[in-house]
């Protein structure tokens, strides 16, 4: 007798891949303006980035111009700026780093703590307003709340007799202004990850540790913060992936000539290097050698997620 096969153990016939994307359409068709963005202004321009091995002349182009080899790499890494730009981003990340990082945690687990959701809700939505500001508006009110002659520090100084400080102008200031202007620019909108994690902690946890007797810190030394830990260890090795990297916006607009010493960073130095003095080709081997290195910490600090993100023991 033949064994009957039941009608849910029956495969259905897989539908080919223009059917599926069709079915799908208005999903594709989200996505689309992003996979153009990324085409045009990310991807594309990699073609271009065969200048950094020759002396790139404008006007005669790619074809015309001499090949070089390695002699712009070699000029940007003998050159006078090369470890003055690596000491700045390295320094301004790191500090970001040890400032900036545990700040959100804080604020998401001070949020956490709060009973009244009204309240909550409120002092929420109010910490997430300065990230949505565009960055131009964002350094102007930094820029006036510093300014010495109408700012709001400035009548605080005078308010207890002393000269007010042109901390713009003071090289020993900006990292300070850098790191601390962008904890309340993003510790709102960074904490929102951490309060996502902090909902998927088990309610009777908490509950069991009260019955036992386990006061508010108790809960939150054993509980909590175990809890978030491997969202905390993702984080933590995402953001070492970009030590490298530098927010030029907010830099090149905070930047002067008096403060050039310590907010000049590679990002800065390649825009007036090749859009300025129009030296395509040390410009773009810059550019490269920034790239290649932040691509080195992401990939370093993807392995280290996918090794230790899955356990919280790891610390």
């Amino acid at each position: 007798m033949k064994s009957k096969v039941k009608a849910s153990q029956v495969k259905a016939p897989r539908k080919s891949l223009g059917k599926r994307m069709w079915r799908a359409k208005h999903v594709y068709l989200l996505i689309l303006p992003v996979v153009v963005w990324f085409i045009l202004f990310q991807y594309w321009p990699m073609m271009w980035l065969s200048i950094s091995f020759f002396d790139y002349d404008l006007y005669r182009g790619l074809s015309g111009s001499e090949f070089v080899g390695l002699q712009n790499f070699i000029k940007f890494f003998t050159g006078l700026d090369f470890w003055r730009l690596i000491r700045n981003v390295l320094l301004m990340n790191l500090y970001a780093l040890a400032v900036g990082f545990p700040i959100p945690i804080i604020f998401a687990l001070f949020l956490n703590e709060f009973r009244t959701r009204k309240f909550k809700k409120v002092v929420q939505t109010v910490s997430f307003l300065p990230h949505f500001i565009s960055m131009v508006a964002f350094v102007t009110i930094v820029t006036e709340f510093l300014s010495p002659s109408t700012g709001v520090l400035a009548d605080i100084f005078r308010f207890f007799g002393k000269e007010p400080i042109f901390f713009l102008g003071k090289a020993k200031y900006f990292r300070t202004i850098m790191v601390f202007s962008g904890v309340w620019q993003e510790m709102g909108y960074s904490a929102i990850i951490y309060l996502s994690a902090l909902t998927a902690i088990d309610v009777n946890l908490y509950e069991a540790a009260m019955a036992d007797g386990a006061n508010r810190w108790k809960r939150l030394i054993h509980i909590t913060l175990p809890g978030i830990m491997p969202t905390i260890v993702v984080m933590f090795i995402l953001r070492i992936g970009s030590l490298i990297n530098a927010n030029f916006e907010k830099i090149y607009l905070f930047q002067n000539s008096m403060n050039l010493e310590v907010s000049e960073v590679i990002q800065t130095w390649v825009y007036k290097r090749g859009m300025i003095k129009y030296d395509y080709s040390l410009a773009t081997a810059a550019g490269l050698f920034n790239g290649a290195v932040a691509l080195i910490l992401v990939i370093a600090a993807n392995w280290f997620s996918k090794r230790y993100s899955d356990s919280s023991g790891v610390w």
